[in-house]
């Protein structure tokens, strides 16, 4: 068996969509499963989308999430360029257009803009367009006549409207449409460029491309490529193509969403490798049913065979999940440097933030929950007394106020502020006044904190902000539900 060789083929026209970064992925799997090659090719001969700055993305993007490619435009294997319009300005393309003429698969069309149009029809409410091939039946002196005065042209294919034409696809098995209802396409535009499809079929045979995996919104394309490369009498890749990503509502996963992309992801406070094991789970399915996986375990386990037909559901609760799942198994110095710039947002006190880090890595979804979560060891936020009830606890603001008085000096005398001691602590006045522990350290974290949920207990807490802080916080939490029950 000849070695497996993919390649991610994107356009550079903005932000890696999700659904683009899945194809990277699946397309990168499948060539490393096999200890194959995953090639690096840009398409950039879409001219008026091109972006510039798009090109720096599709790189960074690769790298973040450990996409390595084996060949491409940074790493030439012999096969290169591997940029569609340096390979267009050799004019790769247009020979490649002109052996499919010489075969009579393919024929000059000279039509203008004005007899296009006139072929336009409305099938269904629908305006459909469909070549008559008038200029397959110029003679050779006609059309050397047309090119000698410069007469704009396209190469178009010569597809017959008779039979019919098949193609096989790994997940949606085999697919055939007739030939009459397959134009005859452009493989050459007016302005020299190849179209997509026709650049796409000459690049991957002549790389050597043996899997293509692209999404299923290319099914219905799929005839055309099949066409051409029966043209050339070429043998056709493996077809991998993958189902439809959609929102929560089932609606196809737009650019509007604000998560479609990489970027938008990771800017929303997700982590790379939590974002790639998530793609990964979008559309395949492992043979059990785990869900957690690092790229390597991932070129371990990946079978294209289990990829669904139906469409994937880009389930935002499932993502949060996981990313939650990877921060907590996350070295804490490099969740630390992920999570101080958060920190920082809502605390500027002088308070040793490795360990408010600490509280949080276990607690959180994704980075931004770090604010709303340790905004009160900045400042305690006004709250309501009826929060010092707690039914398990059996506290109240009354009985809560009492525990409060009698431990102020307790916590006054006490010198050690470390989590262990006042915890001790605590316990030991609980002891002594036959208080459960729950009794004194609910109206303690209360206090100390302003909130009902907080990342670590009362003494926790303590140790964080200090003595004089804690001192400061018990003493006003007495004043409040005192002038509360006045």
């Amino acid at each position: 068996m000849s070695k497996i060789r993919t390649r991610f083929a994107p356009s550079p026209t903005g932000r890696m969509h999700v659904g683009n970064l899945r194809t990277a992925l699946y397309a990168y799997l499948i060539a490393k499963h096999e200890g194959g090659d995953f090639i690096l090719r840009i398409e950039d001969t879409d001219q008026e989308r091109f972006m510039d700055e798009a090109l720096p993305i599709i790189y960074r993007t690769l790298e973040a999430t450990g996409l390595k490619h084996d060949e491409g435009p940074d790493k030439d294997g012999g096969f290169g360029p591997y940029i569609q319009s340096e390979r267009c300005a050799s004019g790769l393309y247009m020979k490649y257009a002109k052996e499919l003429i010489e075969k009579g698969e393919a024929y000059y069309c000279f039509c203008d803009q004005e007899r296009l149009d006139s072929l336009k029809r409305v099938v269904g409410g629908k305006e459909i367009s469909s070549y008559d091939k008038h200029c397959l039946h110029l003679s050779k002196e006609e059309i050397e006549a047309n090119l000698a005065a410069g007469k704009p042209f396209v190469i178009r294919a010569n597809i017959p409207n008779e039979g019919e034409t098949c193609f096989h696809d790994e997940i949606y098995g085999d697919i055939s449409q007739p030939n009459e209802e397959l134009d005859d396409m452009i493989l050459i535009k007016s302005d020299g460029y190849p179209t997509y499809n026709f650049a796409n079929v000459v690049d991957d045979h002549l790389m050597g491309i043996t899997h293509v995996v692209r999404g299923n919104e290319y099914l219905s394309s799929a005839p055309k490529y099949t066409r051409l490369y029966q043209a050339f009498g070429w043998k056709e890749p493996v077809y991998v193509h993958c189902p439809l990503i959609t929102n929560e509502e089932h609606q196809k996963l737009s650019k509007r969403s604000g998560h479609s992309s990489y970027e938008d992801l990771i800017e929303q406070g997700f982590v790379s490798e939590a974002v790639v094991n998530f793609v990964a789970l979008l559309g395949w399915s492992p043979s059990d049913n785990r869900e957690i996986f690092s790229l390597d375990e991932l070129v371990e386990a990946f079978d294209y065979h289990h990829i669904s037909k139906s469409p994937a559901v880009f389930d935002m609760t499932k993502l949060k999940w996981m990313n939650g799942e990877y921060l907590k198994a996350m070295d804490f110095d490099k969740f630390y440097e992920k999570a101080e710039p958060y920190i920082k947002k809502v605390i500027t006190k002088d308070y040793d933030l490795k360990k408010i880090a600490a509280l949080v890595k276990t607690r959180i979804e994704i980075f931004p929950d770090i604010c709303e979560m340790v905004d009160f060891f900045e400042a305690v936020p006004d709250y309501d007394v009826s929060m010092y009830t707690h039914k398990k606890n059996k506290t109240t603001p009354e009985k809560s106020l009492v525990v409060l008085k009698e431990l102020l000096p307790v916590l006054k005398e006490q010198e050690d502020y470390s989590n262990d001691a006042l915890y001790q602590t605590l316990r030991d006045f609980a002891a002594d006044h036959e208080y459960k522990n729950g009794f004194v350290m609910w109206p303690v974290r209360t206090a100390v904190s302003g909130k009902q949920m907080t990342p670590g207990g009362a003494t926790e807490i303590m140790e964080v902000i200090g003595k004089d802080e804690t001192i400061a916080r018990i003493e006003a939490a007495i004043a409040k539900i005192e002038a509360a029950e006045e």
